[in-house]
């Protein structure tokens, strides 16, 4: 269980996004949304988990509260992890298609999508 669930749906949006290549290419770059979604860019991403919430900071915070367990915090952390290290390659100005692009962007799909079907099926088995 964890106290702000409406968060918790937003955090596995927010992986399901990391996790998806041909979703990042339609609407980060091609600006082609799926029905429903106003607008969507990496920065939305980077936003929810570095500034929104105390994930990218401190992920054993949010344990209880957005996230479940110590499990859930290092594969938050992870994500979190690979994407500063595509800041470190690439800069924090670069455009989703140069981030997407960019030869560490595989780390950040990888740990996403681990994060995203560990913590879907931890939400179902809870």
């Amino acid at each position: 269980m964890v106290q702000y669930s409406k968060m918790r749906d937003d955090l596995l949006e927010t992986l399901c996004s990391l996790a998806d290549r041909e979703y990042q290419q339609t609407a980060w770059v091609e600006h082609n949304y799926p029905p429903g979604i106003l607008y969507d860019s990496f920065d939305e991403a980077v936003h929810f988990l570095y500034d929104d919430t105390i994930l990218a900071e401190n992920p054993d915070a949010a344990i209880g509260v957005i996230i479940q367990d110590e499990k859930e915090a290092r594969l938050i952390e992870a994500v979190c992890s690979a994407i500063n290290q595509v800041f470190e390659a690439s800069g924090t100005q670069a455009s989703d298609q140069e981030y997407i692009n960019s030869s560490k962007w595989t780390d950040v799909v990888e740990a996403a999508s681990l994060a995203l079907q560990a913590m879907k099926n931890h939400s179902v088995s809870k």
